[in-house]
């Protein structure tokens, strides 16, 4: 049995009158250069099953609206949880705040469209509480049945809908229905003592069904007691600089944190970032073509309408190696006199708007994969990442590696643990000796946090061949 889905979320026809609403946006950005009133419901469910127990299982909802006004690099910004006209007319005073004594042009409309990314249903609607349990009982069994080794299963659900109305001073009302759904498995192995993990899992915008498909969630157990058992036969990483093979997919987050977040427009803007100033200049190697793209049917990242209403884009950020554009909000495109480029994005109708990455990733290369790793003469291979950070200012990064082996005279050696990868954006961009032909996305896993809020993204990548990158270990 399934859960019935909750009637459409339309604010304009039970909470607000749009005349008035609109009536009252007008008065708000008065004077002002852009502007919009956001309408927002959300509600999530998640389920964690731990070494045979429901540990956790929560369901949330909120709604609100959030009403800003823009002048220059000032915005007034207020927000409520109660959407109605009392709550929007007081928003009012607290927005025209940035609006002071006006003189603003406003600026033009977003374009419009007709695209869906994703289909409009709700993920939690696919299936009953019971059997999201019942499946998650059959992960833990069947896991523990692969290998006599796994003293500990973690398997998780999670799903949610997102419902967003915009109202632009222009008088148009655009809407968007974001679906999310996710499940994720670890397992922990043991051997003679020694333990090791390994985790696998994905989603996307689309529905839970899926997900709960025995034929999809069976390879992430296979997957995630793969990596655990590689991890067991792992021995301590060396250090020092060295050659390093990239595996295709989910290694593009180290894409995204030491290039993506440089290219933001508002730190160019700024000009806080590493790559500020240096427009139409070689930053990368030759080959390397690196896009943030919004349009990819049903990606984590994926967005039909950015949060200002700006319809996604497929953004070249660098081509051949040389910086040709800026993932840009309608603030900041319009300070620095170019287009926006729909990665206007916050993470509620709390969070004001701001440039941030969909789905980012490096086009594929001419050159076999395999042929790359064989020209590693001394490095390591690192086909999958944990945590990472990055400073933008200088573009330095930091990445801790889940997945990586020793490459010596082009043959891949043992399992390493306690890698961690250690460079710069600028200089790994053309440190770039190789680009492999198989380009991979992540598998629907990734998070970005940027000024305390969080987004839903994508990356992706071939496999890349990168000399002189810092390994930090613990082997001499």
């Amino acid at each position: 049995m399934t859960q019935s889905a909750e009637a459409p979320f339309r604010p304009f026809e039970t909470r607000l009158d749009e005349g008035r609403a609109l009536a009252l946006l007008r008065q708000a950005v008065a004077g002002a250069e852009d502007g919009e009133l956001f309408l927002e419901r959300r509600r999530s469910e998640a389920i964690l099953l731990d070494d045979g127990r429901i540990r956790q299982a929560s369901y949330d909802a909120s709604e609100g609206f959030g009403l800003r006004a823009v002048r220059g690099e000032v915005a007034g910004y207020a927000h409520s949880t109660e959407i109605s006209e009392a709550a929007l007319t007081r928003a009012v005073a607290t927005a025209r705040l940035a609006v002071g004594a006006g003189g603003g042009v406003m600026a033009p409309p977003p374009p419009g469209t007709n695209r869906r990314l994703y289909a409009e249903t709700d993920p939690m609607a696919d299936a009953g509480f019971a059997a999201k349990i019942d499946t998650l009982r059959e992960i833990d069994a069947h896991a523990r049945a692969q290998d006599p080794r796994v003293v500990q299963v973690t398997a998780s659900l999670s799903a949610g809908l997102q419902e967003v109305t915009i109202l632009r001073p222009e008088g148009p009302v655009l809407t968007d229905i974001r679906p999310m759904a996710r499940m994720n498995v670890q397992v922990i192995l043991d051997r003679d003592g020694r333990r090791e993990s390994g985790s696998a899992g994905g989603g996307g915008r689309f529905g839970l069904a899926g997900l709960l498909d025995p034929a999809h969630w069976k390879g992430l157990v296979a997957e995630a007691i793969r990596i655990a058992r590689v991890n067991l036969d792992a021995v301590p990483a060396p250090a020092g600089v060295m050659e390093v093979a990239l595996g295709p997919g989910w290694p593009g987050v180290l894409l995204h944190e030491a290039v993506g977040h440089g290219l933001e427009g508002d730190f160019n803007r700024k000009r806080t970032s590493a790559f500020a100033g240096l427009m139409g200049q070689r930053i990368a190697a030759p080959g390397v073509t690196v896009l943030d793209d919004g349009t990819l049917p049903d990606r984590r990242g994926s967005l039909t309408i950015d949060d200002e209403g700006t319809p996604s884009n497929a953004t070249v950020l660098i081509e051949d190696g040389i910086l040709v554009g800026y993932m840009q909000d309608r603030q900041n495109a319009r300070l620095m006199g170019v287009a926006p480029t729909g990665n206007g994005r916050r993470e509620s109708f709390a969070h004001i708007p701001m440039p941030r990455m969909t789905n980012t990733y490096m086009r594929a290369g001419q050159a076999d994969p395999a042929a790359l790793v064989a020209e590693v003469r001394d490095g390591i291979y690192a086909v999958g990442f944990g945590g990472g950070q990055v400073d933008i200012t200088n573009g330095k990064f930091v990445f801790s590696c889940t997945e990586a082996y020793r490459v010596q005279n082009g043959r891949i050696g043992a399992p390493i643990k306690g890698a961690t990868l250690i460079g710069d954006g600028a200089t790994a961009l053309q440190q770039i000796r190789g680009i492999g032909n198989d380009l991979a996305l992540d598998p629907g896993i990734g998070n970005c946090g940027k000024a305390g809020q969080w987004v839903p993204v994508g990356v992706g990548q071939p496999t890349l061949l990168i000399g002189g990158l810092t390994v930090g270990g613990s082997a001499a």
